[in-house]
């Protein structure tokens, strides 16, 4: 597999995984839940799924 190949396999795979992240917010949005996350202190914090795609349509 030349380099070309392997930057484009990678691109895919960044995108697949950017589009399943956005869908299951989307659907823990709908369901109001919350997603679990661990900051860089390494506390484990429970977030609603809503604030998280609103912070992030925030940051566009």
């Amino acid at each position: 597999m030349s380099e070309k190949e392997i930057f484009e396999l990678q691109e895919k795979i960044d995108e697949g995984l950017q589009l399943a992240e956005q869908r299951m917010l989307q659907e823990k949005a709908l369901r109001d839940e919350c997603v679990i996350v661990q900051n860089a202190d390494g506390v484990i914090q429970h977030i609603p799924a809503k604030q998280v795609i609103a912070e992030h349509s925030m940051s566009l």
